[in-house]
């Protein structure tokens, strides 16, 4: 692409680079200037001005644009039309966005010209909601820039998608010790209620029991398969360790604890166990008792879009981890 100062008798068909007005003749940037333009722009008394023109093989910005956002759209992600270089992409359906961020970082490595940003990978969206944007900075790439950057954003699968919610049944265990007060426990299951209820699940059943490991053990066998898919459990006291009540209750039920502890704040002390058949069990932090976004929301939104949740996911979730209040809590925080 060539691109400066353009005389007039060579700027028919080259893309004005900046806005111009003069009188009533009013040129946008961007405009494919045709010879009417050139007559009007003449009659001003302009001899040259500023463009740019494509070579023989550069792809214009808006079919650039397109190209590459193509190639990033995978499972329920939808494009808008491209403009003034750009394509905005959408999520097609609520959910957890997914992509690699390692990915996104070689089509961004491919070339300046080109740019894809996206919302966090993990992000819960709406659908509707814009999840990133493709744009073309220059009028113009070359051919080998845009196939390089198509290759880099689907190199196995296309670079975004969207895993949908799925509508859980979910098991509620509460355990008590002398002091525990009944407003604490009634608001815990609210707040778990509402929680489940907004990821589209409902909490199926609630047990409280005495704050041992085998009354744990028997409230896990006790959710049969068909009747819950997940079982989360809210201790009396912080689970402090692997060998702690709770994680010792999941294992009496012949449950594996996958990993304790996570790099979020608030949400440090969860615990994420799985049974036997697969069904996952979460120890609750002290900080979900309370609607304020935390840790639990994070490794919640995961489960309910059927994604895996292993150490390594959880390990991975330093990068944004200190998290602050979002408008999309159906709660403000408390307290």
């Amino acid at each position: 692409m060539k691109f400066g100062k353009t005389p007039l008798k060579e700027a028919q068909g080259a893309i004005l680079a900046h806005s111009m007005r003069f009188g009533d003749l009013a040129l946008a940037k961007g405009r494919k200037l045709n010879r009417a333009d050139i007559n009007a722009l003449r009659a001003a008394g302009i001899d040259e001005v500023t463009a740019a023109r494509l070579g023989i093989n550069d792809v214009g910005e808006d079919a650039a644009a397109k190209r590459i956002a193509a190639a990033c759209a995978g499972k329920h992600i939808s494009r808008d039309r491209a403009e003034t270089g750009r394509v905005n992409l959408n999520a097609g359906k609520r959910g957890v966005l997914i992509y690699d961020r390692a990915c996104l970082d070689r089509l961004n490595r491919v070339h300046e010209a080109v740019t894809c940003a996206g919302l966090g990978p993990g992000v819960l969206v709406e659908a509707g909601r814009m999840v990133a944007t493709v744009k073309i900075i220059p009028y113009g790439v070359p051919e080998k820039i845009v196939s390089k950057c198509q290759k880099a954003a689907g190199a196995k699968a296309p670079l975004l998608s969207v895993a949908p919610l799925r509508a859980l049944k979910v098991g509620l265990i509460q355990t008590t010790v002398a002091k525990t007060s009944e407003k604490m426990l009634t608001k815990t299951a609210r707040v778990t209620a509402e929680r489940v209820t907004f990821l589209g699940g409902r909490i199926v059943r609630e047990v409280r029991m005495a704050h041992e490991r085998g009354a744990i053990a028997d409230a896990i066998s006790g959710f049969k398969r068909r009747e819950a898919d997940l079982i989360v459990v809210a201790g009396a006291s912080a689970i402090a360790d692997r060998r702690d009540t709770v994680p010792a209750g999941i294992e009496m039920a012949g449950g594996r604890i996958a990993h304790f502890g996570m790099p979020v704040d608030p949400g440090n002390l969860l615990l994420l166990a799985y049974l036997a058949d697969g069904r996952p069990v979460v120890g609750l932090p002290g900080c979900a008792r309370s609607p304020k976004f935390n840790g639990f929301d994070l490794v919640l939104g995961r489960l309910f879009a059927g994604l895996s949740v292993d150490a390594a996911d959880i390990m991975a979730m330093g990068v944004g981890g200190l998290l602050q209040e979002i408008k999309s809590r159906p709660r403000p925080r408390e307290g």
